[in-house]
């Protein structure tokens, strides 16, 4: 009985070392020599191949193809935005050459119509919508200032030997001259041109001082123009007509011009005030008892007594000057081209590949 337990050891033994438990298993008779159910070895396979086995092809081979395509798109995008920069500034630059094109054919026109022979400003009617016909002409104009519907619009700076002065420029009306027939038939309002403040300052006391009542006449002084009226009303006739200026009839040389177009910093005009920061030709007229459809001229009379040089009539060339000039254009662009130059060249240099060394 010992020797056979001691075979049995040794086989088992030897079969362990060759095959394993499956192989001492079939090395029984009976049921211990039969071999795993098929299904359970069917079953374990495929646990265990899934188990060890990648992902799918499919699934894997779609997330990593979608993950560069949206690399590369993001990628696209990134060097086309380094590009707009140039464009703007090029579009800027071009939209400034257009622009300094316009504006020379805009001077050119002015000028033009600055050379042609002044018209007879005596039989203008009032404008109604043919400001464009008359614009820029000369015109000669024959009436009398009306001092007393002065109008000062400023304040407007001027360069005197090299010493800038706040001043206004002076708008009055230009009546007719009574039995005159060289003169005008309508009021026009005249820009006479520029005067220091202090024209303004001595205009507002005047003024002041005639809205002041006039003073009460006593009891007596009244009893007694009351028993000489006759008297009392041949005096003031003598008085009145020493009071009556004499006509002095003026020829001005000037512009028709419209409207001025203030910018967005520049205050709204109060005729109450009265307060005129820029030129409306409409308001002013109305300002001054003429027709809101007065024509407006800007005097450029160069004859100036020395003596008496206020107002300064505006220079004929400074009428056809522009706040931005050709020059100003031309600066422009070449300022615009250089930008995009620059930009575009540095886009370049940063979508290209550097060299390895």
């Amino acid at each position: 009985m010992g020797s056979a337990t001691a075979t049995i050891s040794q086989t088992l033994a030897k079969k362990l070392r060759r095959g394993g438990v499956f192989a001492v298993v079939t090395s029984f008779p009976g049921k211990w020599a039969q071999p795993p159910h098929p299904s359970f070895s069917s079953s374990a396979a495929s646990a265990i191949s899934s188990a060890s086995d990648p992902p799918s092809s499919s699934s894997s081979s779609s997330s990593s193809s979608s993950q560069p395509q949206e690399k590369q798109i993001g990628s696209r995008w990134s060097k086309l935005l380094l590009f707009v920069p140039g464009a703007i500034t090029f579009g800027l630059g071009t939209w400034q050459l257009f622009r300094r094109q316009e504006k020379i054919k805009m001077l050119e026109y002015k000028q033009k119509r600055l050379d042609l022979e002044p018209l007879s400003g005596n039989n203008f009617a009032p404008l109604s919508d043919n400001l464009g016909s008359l614009e820029f002409r000369r015109v000669v104009c024959h009436g009398q200032f009306d001092e007393k519907k002065s109008v000062y619009v400023g304040p407007r700076s001027r360069s005197i030997s090299g010493v800038t002065e706040n001043g206004y420029y002076l708008i009055t009306p230009l009546i007719p001259i009574p039995n005159d027939p060289k003169s005008l038939q309508l009021p026009i309002l005249v820009n006479r041109g520029w005067v220091p403040r202090s024209w303004r300052d001595k205009s507002v006391e005047v003024s002041q001082n005639d809205k002041r009542p006039a003073t009460i006449e006593s009891s007596s002084a009244q009893e007694n123009e009351r028993s000489s009226w006759l008297r009392f009303w041949s005096k003031k006739s003598k008085i009145n007509e020493e009071q009556v200026p004499p006509v002095t009839p003026v020829e001005v040389l000037g512009v028709v011009r419209g409207s001025e177009k203030p910018s967005i910093f520049v205050p709204a005009n109060d005729p109450s005030a009265p307060q005129w920061f820029y030129v409306d030709v409409p308001a002013i007229a109305r300002a001054c008892g003429l027709p809101e459809n007065s024509i407006y001229i800007e005097d450029t009379n160069e004859n100036v007594n020395p003596s008496n040089p206020y107002p300064i009539p505006k220079d004929s060339n400074m009428l056809i000057r522009s706040s931005v000039m050709p020059q100003d254009h031309l600066n422009y662009i070449l300022t615009w081209y250089s930008l995009s130059a620059a930009v575009t060249f540095m886009a370049f240099k940063r979508i290209m590949p550097k060299k390895k060394r």
